[in-house]
Order: structure tokens, then sequence, then C-alpha cells
């Protein structure tokens, strides 16, 4: 098996004279900004363009980003975006890449285009837009593509074939084989069947649920649980999900209706996204159903449904906001709350601890764990394997996962008899050469994590995180030094102010000798710059606070000339 992580990769040499390269800029060992590029003929085919959400070990930064710097001196060279479907780990970061370049095509579904265009309006981008439909075709450059219809938690999936002379690769996006689905829409295994006889030189697969056993669970099957919440709940009903889960808005609109509520968006993102898939056709609202929020007041309890944003914890969100009283809606004892998405992996801690708030407001909390109120929109082990029986693709990119998922994937291609040397597990950054029908890790480059950060993009690092961690956990002391020129010695005592650092009376008064030993060395060694002497002073208070309390606070040195 081809590993990246146990291989020492550097830049990929020069593109062999008419083979493909795949470079995968996101998604691949992290659920989310799922983006690959194709690079053939001297063009570029970028396919899907998604966001990372932050986890709390990454304070203050609302989305993460792919790095865009390997192709960023190419961008001209771009023919086309693919978007396989309409959630933000697919799409989210389209408008960082089209203010780079604004007329790049995008290509993708109608329910798709219609999301990326909204969203890119917020950015004042108009972008060119191609629509296709599963089982049409669209040539973009030297790359021919094929769309096939594939069932996900969101309508309008699409998995996407590439051709070239160098090969045919089948990239699923997100998908499942829901045989029951709401929409009627199944995966087009008909198609995987054509594909497969065509020959798949490369099957780039979702690896979500790789670990687990047997066939995700259908969406209809989640209908009696949902309408049981409606039937017992005896105030009022709040649903949380993601605002792009059109089907399970659905099923929370048929079990209003049939239980007498009326039903309210909230979030800017839900009311804007329903109104899509409303407008579109894709959501069918029974008349008088949705009405304003403010209409709600007036009505009781028992007849009223919420959909609101927030099923992950997110800090700005509805949820979040109503679980820490700064909403405009304010929880009763007896309301219910009906968390309708799965948790993406690193946001358990603030999900559970919005649940527990919930709860102890008064709340009656029904999610994943305790009702089967939520299914997956990925495909199961026995999916996967299923997938692999009908395409016998000769080389294997798992993809859209974990290492965990990934291994899980790639574990199961093998076992249906794909050659363990023909299967790849990348990371984020990876190259795959397509050569003669053979694929091949080639290299690696740049693919860090790129943070948006209220107004800016990519000048939060790591440092910076790290920075506010310190903040957060051990607070900031401040050093203020009145030396004297010339000599660097201390004019004054020290001055220690401190905001969040929790210390005894008198504890710092031993890192002044600490500086004044500290500023001894620096006068021997001529160091008399303000900005050099301020980071001599900060770097001993530091150490000593280290030293002796075990906290790391971040230390800020002022020198003053006496």
């Amino acid at each position: 098996m081809q590993n990246a992580h146990a291989m020492k990769l550097t830049a990929p040499p020069a593109l062999q004279r008419g083979a493909m390269r795949i470079t995968l800029l996101g998604g691949v060992g992290e659920i989310g900004r799922n983006m690959s590029v194709f690079e053939y003929e001297g063009k570029l085919l970028v396919v899907d363009c998604g966001v990372l959400f932050p986890e709390e070990t990454q304070p203050g930064i609302d989305v993460i980003l792919p790095d865009f710097t390997s192709i960023r001196h190419r961008l001209a060279d771009i023919v086309a975006v693919v978007l396989t479907h309409g959630h933000e780990d697919h799409i989210g970061g389209v408008p960082y890449l089209l203010r780079e370049r604004a007329d790049i095509p995008i290509i993708g579904s109608e329910l798709t285009l219609a999301f990326i265009t909204s969203k890119l309006k917020e950015h004042r981008i108009h972008p060119t837009t191609v629509r296709v439909e599963a089982g049409g075709t669209h040539q973009a450059g030297p790359f021919g593509l094929e769309f096939a219809a594939v069932n996900h938690s969101i309508p309008d999936g699409l998995a996407v074939v590439i051709r070239t002379g160098a090969g045919l690769v089948l990239n699923t996006g997100d998908f499942k084989m829901d045989q029951f689905p709401l929409d009627d829409r199944i995966t087009d295994l008909r198609a995987f069947g054509r594909f497969g006889e065509e020959g798949v030189d490369l099957f780039m697969v979702d690896s979500t649920n790789a670990e687990v056993p047997g066939f995700t669970t259908s969406e209809r099957d989640l209908t009696p649980a949902i309408d049981t919440v409606f039937a017992t709940a005896p105030k009022r009903v709040i649903v949380s999900s993601f605002a792009s889960h059109v089907h399970r808005i659905q099923q929370v609109l048929d079990a209003s209706h049939r239980h007498g509520r009326k039903v309210a968006f909230v979030g800017r993102s839900m009311v804007r996204n329903m109104g899509i898939a409303h407008d579109l056709g894709y959501l069918q609202i029974p008349r008088g159903l949705v009405v304003d929020f403010k209409k709600l007041g007036s009505m009781a309890d028992d007849k009223v449904t919420i959909i609101c944003t927030g099923s992950q914890g997110e800090p700005m969100a509805a949820l979040s906001r109503i679980a820490n009283g700064e909403h405009q809606i304010r929880l009763n004892v007896g309301d219910t709350v009906l968390l309708a998405s799965s948790l993406i992996p690193g946001n358990e801690n603030a999900i559970y601890g919005i649940i527990n708030k919930l709860t102890d407001l008064g709340a009656n909390v029904v999610h994943k764990g305790n009702a089967k109120v939520h299914v997956s929109g990925h495909a199961s082990a026995g999916e996967l394997v299923y997938c692999y029986n009908i395409l016998k693709p000769r080389n294997v990119l798992p993809i859209h996962g974990e290492a965990k998922h990934l291994h899980a994937n790639a574990a199961l291609a093998v076992r249906t008899g794909v050659d363990p040397d023909r299967v790849i597990i990348a990371r984020d950054g990876s190259t795959i050469d397509l050569i003669n029908g053979a694929a091949k890790l080639s290299g690696q480059v740049v693919a860090d994590l790129v943070f948006v950060d209220g107004d800016t993009v990519g000048h939060a690092t790591e440092d910076t995180l790290a920075d506010r961690r310190r903040l957060s956990e051990s607070g900031i002391v401040t050093v203020i030094a009145i030396l004297e020129p010339g000599t660097n010695a201390l004019a004054e005592p020290l001055e220690y102010i401190t905001r969040g650092f929790v210390t005894a009376d008198l504890a710092l008064t031993g890192a002044t000798d600490a500086v004044e030993r500290a500023l001894s060395k620096a006068s021997t060694q001529g160091v008399d710059e303000v900005g050099k002497l301020e980071a001599v002073i900060a770097g001993a208070v530091s150490s000593y606070i280290t030293r002796t309390h075990r906290r790391e606070p971040v230390v800020i040195a002022i020198v003053i000339d006496a």
C-alpha cells in the first residue's frame, strides 16, 4: 500500500507527457475543506473547494480554507471548478478562490449552483455558472466530464467522471446507497456499472463511514421517531440542523404539519437556503405552514416549531446563543430541542456542552444518542464493498475522511481484490500521478491550514492560536520597566499588571531578580535597543513564572527610559 505518511515526499517533478496529476489540497486526514486539483496538458480542473470548521483549540477562527499556494501562480490555467454538492465542506471555499480569479466557471447541479450563487452574492461576486444534470456530459478544456446521480443528505448530489488521455477517474463526492430516499433519487449504480465496464483507472471514494459495518439506515426509517417527538412534545419544538440539510428539514416540516404546528426559520443561512430549496421545488411546504418568526409570540407553545442552525455547537449560531441566553428566543421549561444532525469529529465537546446547558434550562433534548432522529449521509462498509465489486477499479484513492477512515476504506478495497500496491493513503498536499493506468504518489506540496479570522484570510497563524490559547488558559502579565539610560539598570521597581493570571501577593517579586540578572547580561553584550530589552525582560519573567508557578501566561514587557 502506498502511504504518504511513511514516505519522504518532496516537491513533485515536472509532469510527464500524457500523464495526469491529482493534487489533494484538503479532505484527506480531516472531515472538511475538500479540494482536489487535476492537471492535464497544462490545464487545471478543480473538484470541490470547501471549508473546515474550527475546533475548540482554534479560538476566534471562523472557518479554515484549503491552501491555494501551489496553484496561485497558475490561476489562469484553471478551466473550471466542479462542485459535487452544496454542503459547506465542499463549496464554502469557492468565494475565496474566486476572489483571486472571479471568472473561473463553476459547474454543478441546479441546487448546488443556487446555493453557491447566493453565497457569492454576499462576497459581491457574480460567477459564470454551468448547470449540469445526472447523466449529462461537459467538456472543460482537455477534461471530459460525465455526471451520475448519487444519494446524500442533500438533494442533487453528483459523482463526476473525469476522462483524459491518461485514463478515467471516478470521484464519488459524498454519497450513500439509500434505496428508499425521501426524494426517490437513488445512487445510479447502472451508471457505476457502465463506468466499470469502460474501466476505472482511479476510484476516488468517500471514506467517512468506512469503519461502520453494513449499510447506512434509510432516511425514511427516521420518520416514526421524528413524528413521536412532535406527538409527545408538550410545548415548543426547537429543531437544530445544518442549513443545507434539505431532506431533514422536509421531515420536520411534514411532522409539524401533521401535528398542527406552525414553523418559523431562524438564522440567515437557514432562511436563505430553505427559501432557495423551496423556490426550486426541492422543499415542499404546505401553504400557510411557515410563518414569520415574530408571529410565534401570539401562538400557543404546543403549536410552534422553530428551525435554526447550530447543531455543531458553533459559538455564534442560533442554538448556542439560545443555550447561553443571548438570543431573542428564550428557552422555557418543557420545550423540546431536537438535534437533527450527526456530530462532526472535533465538535463533540462543544455540542455536549450545549446539550448540558439546554438540559439545565429545563429542555428535553432529543439527539442521535437517545433517539433515532438522524442517519449519516455517507456510505457504510457494505455499500463501499458493493461499489468496489461493481467497478473493479485499477487504483483506489480513499478521500473525505480522517486517517482511520482512509485506512479502513483502503482495507476494504484490498479485500475486494484491488492490488495493495495500487491503493493510496494520501495526506493533504499529496500529489498522485496517473500514468499508463497506474497511480503513484509523486510528491508533496504546501497544504497548510488557512485561517479565516473575521475579515482577514491567512493572517492568523498557529502562533496566533497558541497565544490565544495561552491567554485563555493562563492570562497575561504586563511588565513595566523604567531603566537608566546606558546602564539598563532598573531606575524604579518593576510594575506587574496581570489579567487572568492568578497569583498570591508578592509572588512575582522573585521575577525581579531574574530580570536584573538578564539585564546585566544584556548590558555586557551591548544590548541597548528597546525592542531587544523588552524581549529580554519578557523572557526572564516568562521563564520565572513557568518554573515557579507552572503556568505559561503571555508576558509583555514595556521599557521606559528614566
